[in-house]
């Protein structure tokens, strides 16, 4: 038997009532769902009761999603399996780093609290918007891309056959029909700016001077870096703050740790939407999530009886 990785969902997955049912049945979960929200009351009730619109708003969804991916990570240790390494996506790098001990949990929920307000105010200074490309290669996102200086950006290399742009929102239209030209096919994402890009500059510099003074600790186990694919090392601010305004890099994130032995994926938080981009970067690979208590009780059959 090769690696477990646990990756951590993103922005994009949040769902009303993520969570709640966790919550009700684990007891590692419920503990963490608690300890942060002494930190930000109301977590609690807007990931089990708020609207769909609500929870849209980064402000709202970065610090709920946190919570869940975190709380998620939790039941599952709970349930005896163990990570290997670990990655997150966009947001979920955050709830990465508190679970490989970089920050402590409620240290890394007030840093995901500071990274939602710092995005939303960039979000609020450029309208922008993002979707999915679907069937054109990265080159060809690239190349139609270009055709909208500083307007839009290839900002999510996901799987083969799908790259995120993010663009001004009054192009999205013009950019869409470029991409059906091209035979692509478009699908706008449910987020509430255009992130990964240079508009997120500023929040990407607000957070470089937040943990200037809050140093991260040497990580528990290998966790891979959105801005390079790599595991962190010594400039875990660096790769944590330069994301926020850099492409995600995740297809070659989970090429990397498959070639590191990892053989067994665990998707953490609301969805499935990491599980579809391995499974397509990697038929191959054995793909479980944890949003639920039968998802735990899938895993305890499928990994912790195996071991």
């Amino acid at each position: 038997m090769g690696s477990v990785a646990f990756v951590f969902a993103g922005q994009g997955a949040q769902v009303p009532g993520m969570g709640r049912e966790l919550y009700e049945q684990s007891k590692a979960a419920r503990e963490v769902f608690d300890r942060l929200e002494a930190i930000r009351p109301g977590t609690l009730e807007m990931c089990f009761n708020g609207s769909a619109e609500d929870l849209a708003k980064t402000i709202n969804t970065q610090p709920c999603l946190f919570a869940v991916d975190s709380a998620c990570a939790a039941a599952a240790v709970e349930a005896g399996v163990q990570a290997d390494c670990c990655a997150g996506f966009s947001l979920g790098e955050v709830a990465a780093v508190g679970f490989a001990g970089a920050m402590s949990l409620e240290d890394a929920f007030r840093f995901v609290v500071r990274r939602g307000e710092a995005m939303q105010a960039c979000a609020e200074k450029v309208s922008g918007a993002m979707g999915a490309v679907l069937r054109l290669t990265p080159e060809q996102v690239e190349e139609i891309c270009r055709e909208f200086p500083n307007q839009a950006y290839p900002v999510n290399y996901n799987c083969p056959g799908q790259t995120v742009v993010a663009c001004a929102a009054e192009i999205f239209d013009a950019l869409t029909e470029k991409v059906i030209a091209a035979r692509g096919r478009m699908m706008r994402l449910k987020v509430g700016g255009a992130f990964h890009t240079p508009w997120m500059g500023d929040a990407s510099a607000e957070l470089a001077e937040y943990l200037k003074y809050r140093p991260l600790n040497a990580t528990k186990l290998p966790l891979y870096a959105n801005l390079n694919a790599q595991p962190y090392g010594e400039n875990a601010a660096e790769l944590l703050t330069r994301q926020i305004c850099n492409p995600v890099r995740w297809q070659q994130t989970i090429e990397n740790m498959i070639a590191a032995g990892v053989d067994t994926f665990v998707e953490l938080g609301a969805g499935k939407t990491l599980s579809g981009l391995i499974r397509k970067t990697n038929a191959s690979v054995r793909v479980f999530n944890v949003e639920k208590s039968e998802d735990i009780e899938k895993l305890r059959e499928e990994i912790v009886h195996e071991g």
